[in-house]
Formats: C-alpha cells, structure tokens, sequence
C-alpha cells in the first residue's frame, strides 16, 4: 500500500509551490536530478502527488522552475554581494571573492547548481537547459559591466578579456570547491582576482593600491 502523507497546515497555491521547489531543491542539487523522483519529492514535502502535479504538470515541468528559481537567488546573491562592498570598482569585484569563499562551504555547497543541470540535460532544447546557460551567461555579462566600470578609473586593456578570466576563476572556484574544500585552492582565487586586476590611478599618477 503507498504510505499516507501526513498532514501539514494549509498553505496557499502558491505557498505550496514554493514549498515543493524548496523540497526539489535540496533533493535535485544533492542527489541528482535524475536520481530523484516526483514521487519522493512528493512525500518529502508532504504532499499528495496529485497535489504536486497541480502545480507542475511533469517532472520536466518542475526541473525548469527548479533551475529558474535557482538563477532568481543566485543573481540576488550576487547583486546584494555587491551592494555591500566599498562603491570603486577594484573593491567590487574582490568582495564577490570573498563572498564566494564564504558560499562554498562543503557543508552547504557541491558545486554550480547549473552546471550539474548542463551535466545531467545536456540538450539544449530543453528550457532547463536553456535556463542553466542564460545563468552563467548573465554572470559574464555581470563582471563584463564590473571590468568596464574599472576601465573607467583603472588602466584596462581589455575589459571584456578581462571578464572572462576573472569569470573562469570564479567558476574554478565553484568547480574545485566540492572536491578539495575551502582550504584548496579556492583560497588563491581572491589573490589571482587581485593580481589581475589593475589599481586606479591617483591624481599625480602614481598607482592607488586597495584590497
């Protein structure tokens, strides 16, 4: 016989979708998403099935409001990151590093949640998929306008080839996190981050070292 659900106090629809995309969560980003059911997701959060497929018609369904609600707190992470670090460009970006350091705890972190979705939906005509892209897209577009606003005080290059290293380095750290901890190499990322990046000039021309 299927095991009852027990009952939990009343929620609203849409109460209850979060609810369950929380659930989906933990269980997606730590077992896999292939390796998790609708059927445990259900009973995990203490819903009926039914009640679940009211509120996603499939499990592709519910993988794409996964990997989307993963992207809307991710990119409120990075943005509040950013409201709390000093107002110049250079101090920015370095905060971002260090606030990382922070997020990737082994104890809450086994790595990029869209790039395990990329790993386990690797066709890309499926809006997960297109999700997980549009994501790490939007994070090199994030430090392209951060390298621009350094070029603006600072003596950059190339901006946009800029971006992309100091993007590469923040998805090692993401990458290497899960495997070798926090006191691997993930504790050189803020000092690559620093060696990379140029210090802005002060009036009489002589360099202004910060972080």
């Amino acid at each position: 016989m299927p095991r009852a659900v027990a009952a939990g106090p009343r929620r609203s629809a849409e109460q209850t979708r979060e609810h369950i995309l929380e659930v989906t969560h933990d269980l997606f980003y730590w077992q896999g998403i292939r390796a998790t059911g609708v059927d445990q997701i259900a009973q995990r959060a203490g819903v009926a099935p039914t009640t679940l497929y009211r509120a996603f018609a499939s499990k592709d369904d519910l993988v794409t409001a996964y990997v989307e609600r993963a992207d809307r707190l991710y990119r409120e992470w990075f943005e509040t990151t950013l409201e709390h670090a000093e107002p110049d460009p250079r101090s920015r970006i370095l905060h971002l590093f260090d606030a990382q350091l922070e997020q990737v705890d082994p104890a809450r972190c086994r790595g990029c949640p869209f790039l395990m979705v990329l790993a386990e939906i690797p066709d890309a005509d499926l809006p997960a998929h297109r999700h997980a892209v549009a994501s790490r897209r939007w994070v090199r577009q994030a430090f392209g306008r951060l390298t621009s606003d350094l070029a603006d005080v600072a003596p950059v290059d190339d901006p946009v080839a800029l971006a992309d290293q100091l993007m590469l380095l923040f998805e090692g750290v993401y990458a290497t996190a899960a495997s070798v901890g926090r006191s691997g190499p993930t504790v050189q990322a803020r000092a690559i981050a620093r060696a990379l990046l140029p210090t802005a000039s002060a009036p009489d021309g002589a360099s202004q070292e910060r972080g």
